[in-house]
């Protein structure tokens, strides 16, 4: 069957146009006639359309994300706003702050102002979406997936990307190797902690010290290699699970240059400004952008009436 994107491309018009010439909306007698001629080359049937129409909603998606400082999300958030408003649509960002209580205002609003859909990297894994759900309004998680909630989601390859991360530290020699991971309630922290231990299990005893949880954000890395080199024994290498606590490690080891042993170092996610690192740092980057374009497509589908089972899409990533 024909989708509404398939009748926009065919008659050079946005799916937005498309679902006001079949709600009948004011459109130009040109486009409209476009539109209809492409929806009978295809057998297109505007039920999807009316389904849309039915709930009410606005042409606008709430975009839901956990720190607008941080330059993963906000390349995210391009990729999904650069899909959207090629479909019609205007996105709201909203920044939770890690917060779930600004989180759960965020999804109260875009239930409130009737919004076409919502994209949504949780604050946490307890995050709650029954109100959206009740309304039959499509909720995609990306990066991250709450639990309890049969939904879209996208996500990459945390555990594996935490093992790489790993194995490249152990590749050059690093023996006593740490982890700085996020909250130990977010899914992905976790995720890329348990790649850490596949990565060391096979050497020994997971030393379960060398683990510190912290809250993705610069000052949680500075605090969490501080007390890592403050041990009896400190480690001589980190994999740090986001690029923002990698700053902060960086913050701490680069001082330490040419001072004191050498120091590995591997890092989840593009850290900004890492050719003017000190020393030799090991990035596995995420495809952050894709992320957003991959998590708007499938609220879009869903918005225009695609009914299949909610899906998982994992996104590769590989080290650099």
């Amino acid at each position: 069957m024909a989708t509404i994107y398939e009748v926009a491309a065919l008659a050079g018009v946005s799916p937005a146009t498309v679902s006001r010439v079949f709600n009948g909306q004011n459109v130009s007698a040109e486009k409209a006639k476009r539109v209809r001629e492409a929806a009978r080359s295809l057998s297109f049937t505007p039920s999807r359309v009316a389904r849309t129409l039915r709930m009410q909603s606005s042409e606008v998606i709430a975009l839901v994300i956990p720190d607008i400082e941080n330059p993963f999300f906000t390349s995210m958030a391009r990729g999904v706003e650069d899909v959207a408003q090629a479909a019609g649509y205007s996105v709201v960002l909203c920044n939770s702050d890690e917060d779930h209580g600004k989180e759960a205002r965020y999804l109260d609003i875009a239930i409130s102002a009737n919004m076409a859909g919502v994209i949504l990297a949780a604050a946490g894994d307890n995050c709650d979406l029954s109100g959206l759900i009740e309304r039959k309004r499509p909720v995609v998680a990306v990066d991250r997936s709450p639990h309890g909630f049969d939904i879209d989601a996208v996500t990459v390859e945390n555990r594996a990307g935490g093992r790489a991360a790993t194995t490249a530290l152990q590749k050059q020699g690093f023996q006593r190797i740490a982890c700085i991971t996020g909250p130990r309630d977010v899914e992905t922290a976790t995720q890329r902690a348990d790649g850490w231990r596949d990565a060391v299990r096979p050497t020994g005893p997971v030393e379960e010290r060398y683990l510190k949880y912290a809250d993705f954000r610069v000052d949680g890395g500075h605090k969490a290699m501080h007390e890592l080199l403050e041990m009896a024994e400190p480690p001589d290498a980190v994999f740090v699970a986001n690029n923002l606590m990698g700053v902060g490690a960086l913050q701490v080891l680069s001082p330490r240059v040419g001072t004191a042993p050498a120091m590995g170092m591997a890092v989840f996610g593009d850290l900004p400004f890492a050719a003017m690192a000190p020393m030799a740092i090991t990035v596995i980057p995420l495809p952050a952008r894709h992320l957003g374009v991959t998590a708007a497509k499938l609220l879009l589908d869903r918005i225009n009436g695609d009914d299949q089972p909610p899906r998982t899409i994992v996104l590769r990533n590989h080290a650099a």
